[in-house]
């Protein structure tokens, strides 16, 4: 549903929930403060700036991986390294940025958290979906390294596309496994972070409230979202896109009416961007993980400054679990998602490599698409549980890197970091392993949006590649 408002001298087009679908207290905003014998100024006990602004070193972060000339820059590493494992001040934000008229508030990371990097909460185990069982943080700077080199961030040579595979990662590696496996995990517990006692010395916030919090910022949807469509909350992440204008995506985020978009509190990021996507195919991520963090702060908000009871406890324990599911889902629909370009894109290359045709330009959308499907499935993979025979079976039929056209593949990483390729399975092979992946996704996650969904073709492919194609070597 649509209705126009006012914005300045413009009219403008706002996707908007019916009145009846929401009301007053369906924004992430205003809890009082309840934290006993708080003598501050504060008037709200809500804060998560930190998180919104590793949101924006990711965002930063992408951007400059796409930056490079193709041969070494230390000066350009030396930038990525600051917007990863860096506390500097004075960085400013390389995205999201101001697009006229969709007018972003703050310029600077400092504005939103001083102080901050995504090195320091990066998923610290070990990543066994690449080479060499690397942790998260040892992951990302060795891609920083190799996309400090490559040009804008591609790797032709290896089929690597850096801006996507950090990002993706990161989506996991940073967002969703500190929410789920730290704030709305470990900091739920009767003895961390009570509610009775304050986060920190002179907090006005409890423990419990603004753990609730920094897990609401990791997933980066705007405080109002439960007011908007998914459509508009994927707008505002665009800024704008083929469908919609920057004014109408302007509209959308802008819940103050002050013409600026607060990162704080209005932007979409990368986590509830997703979610929102797959909604347009008729799924309720979005709206249902927002509204489960939205009933579990007034669970806290309603204890009013007191220690939790176990069965306050235990409702919000159940509102995570809520977010937990829904969020990997997403990923898992994400994987689902690229699995099928890949698919796709594979089929494109092969029609023209049987016609003699230049297949440069295909290429790169396969390795765009593979570095979006593991990034994804390497994310999926630093959540609370151990998917076990899942993801070995989700690292084995990706692999490394992307089958190459001379039928190689990357298979390790040796002593100086250089990447070691052997014999691959032919295209066609790896081909029908993508429609594996989307198997494997619903049969392991439930996935209900199914965007390129290819799944029709494997009876057909399979009896045209014959029995071998079938044996499970993943």
């Amino acid at each position: 549903m649509k209705r126009t408002i006012a914005a300045g001298t413009a009219v403008f087009a706002l996707a908007v929930l019916p009145a009846a679908a929401h009301g007053q207290d369906d924004v992430y905003a205003g809890f009082p403060v309840t934290l006993k014998g708080y003598e501050g100024s504060a008037t709200t006990s809500v804060s998560y700036g930190g998180q919104i602004a590793r949101q924006v070193l990711h965002d930063s972060l992408k951007k400059l991986a796409g930056k490079g000339t193709g041969a070494p820059d230390d000066a350009l590493k030396a930038t990525m390294l600051s917007y990863f494992e860096g506390k500097d001040e004075g960085r400013a934000i390389v995205a999201p940025a101001s697009k006229d008229p969709f007018v972003v508030r703050q310029t600077g990371v400092d504005e939103l958290s001083k102080g901050t990097n995504l090195a320091g909460k990066t998923y610290k185990g070990a990543v066994p979906g690449m080479p060499n069982n690397m942790t998260g943080p040892e992951l990302i700077a060795f891609w920083i390294d190799k996309a400090s080199a490559a040009e804008k961030g591609f790797d032709a040579a290896n089929g690597y596309d850096y801006p996507q595979l950090i990002s993706k990662f990161l989506l996991g590696a940073v967002f969703y496994n500190q929410a789920v496996d730290n704030y709305l995990d470990e900091k739920l517990r009767a003895d961390t972070k009570p509610n009775d006692q304050p986060y920190k010395e002179g907090a006005a916030y409890t423990g419990k409230e603004h753990s609730w919090d920094e897990a609401f910022g990791y997933f980066g949807t705007p405080a109002h979202t439960l007011t908007l469509t998914p459509q508009a909350v994927y707008e505002i992440a665009k800024q704008g896109s083929k469908s919609e204008k920057p004014e109408d995506a302007l509209a959308y985020a802008d819940h103050d009416r002050d013409g600026a978009v607060d990162l704080k509190s209005e932007m979409t990021f990368g986590p509830a961007y997703y979610a929102a996507a797959f909604d347009k195919s008729g799924t309720d991520y979005l709206h249902t993980i927002t509204r489960a963090f939205l009933d579990g702060r007034k669970v806290i908000a309603e204890a009013n400054g007191a220690a939790l009871t176990d069965e306050q406890r235990g409702a919000l324990q159940g509102h995570a679990e809520t977010i937990r599911t829904n969020w990997e889902r997403v990923l898992a629909e994400a994987v689902f998602k690229y699995a099928g370009s890949v698919y796709k894109d594979l089929g494109k290359l092969e029609v023209i490599l049987d016609s003699g045709g230049d297949p440069a330009k295909a290429f790169r959308a396969y390795a765009k698409h593979w570095g979006e499907l593991k990034g994804f499935a390497l994310a999926l993979q630093t959540g609370r549980g151990n998917l076990g025979e899942t993801a070995v079976r989700l690292n084995r039929i990706i692999g490394f890197g992307p089958v190459l056209l001379n039928l190689s593949q990357v298979t390790d990483i040796d002593s100086q970091g250089n990447y070691v390729k052997d014999e691959s399975k032919p295209l066609a092979t790896y081909r029908y392993d993508m429609l594996k992946l989307q198997d494997l996704m619903v049969s392991a996650f439930g996935v209900q949006a199914r965007q390129n969904d290819q799944l029709a073709d494997m009876e057909s492919l399979l009896e045209k590649l014959g029995d071998g194609a079938s044996a499970e070597n993943d």
